[in-house]
């Protein structure tokens, strides 16, 4: 009886382990905070919950122009790099 026990708890517990990892690996879930810091979704309070509190949303607009730049920026770069001719092809 102990055996069938320890048994059904086992799989119980092997089974009910990829329902909290949901497929994610740790850097995948660290890349989902930045970008949800980066959109603004730090300044999202209790009592202004799903949008961002008045009171911060200029900085959150700073903060979004902010981060445009900075892609735009890098793909421009990276345009450029991929447009350069490389010397003897």
């Amino acid at each position: 009886m102990k055996m069938l026990a320890l048994l059904a708890v086992s799989v119980a517990v092997l089974g009910s382990t990829d329902a909290f990892a949901q497929g994610k690996t740790r850097a995948q879930v660290y890349q989902e905070l930045v970008e949800a810091q980066q959109n603004g979704l730090n300044f999202v309070t209790d009592s202004s919950y799903p949008d961002v509190n008045p009171m911060f949303q200029g900085t959150v607009d700073y903060l979004k122009k902010q981060a445009l730049a900075k892609a735009d920026a890098a793909n421009r770069m990276a345009k450029a790099a991929s447009d350069a001719v490389v010397p003897g092809n």
